[in-house]
């Protein structure tokens, strides 16, 4: 039987992961994939890097490249990183 994977479960594993690395610290979003479903994690990148977005849009991450904030409503390429925003 399939594991459905919500938004919302995507949302907190995003949270959860960038939250016990501390704003300091980042993590990469196949991270986030692999903890949701270790065995099969690559047809889960692309929503995890759309929540990532949502969720950045909405001030609770950062989406990182080269340890710098991407704006999370632009259109950017190459690998990224996430990291948890304490406001």
């Amino acid at each position: 039987m399939q594991t459905i994977i919500t938004d919302t479960r995507i949302d907190a594993e995003i949270l959860a992961q960038t939250e016990a690395r501390g704003t300091d610290k980042t993590v990469c979003p196949s991270e986030v994939a692999r903890g949701l479903c270790p065995d099969d994690w690559r047809p889960l990148m692309e929503r995890v890097r759309d929540r990532a977005r949502a969720l950045a849009a909405k001030g609770r991450i950062d989406i990182c490249q080269s340890g710098t904030p991407v704006d999370p409503d632009k259109d950017w390429t190459g690998p990224v990183r996430l990291r948890f925003r304490k406001d």
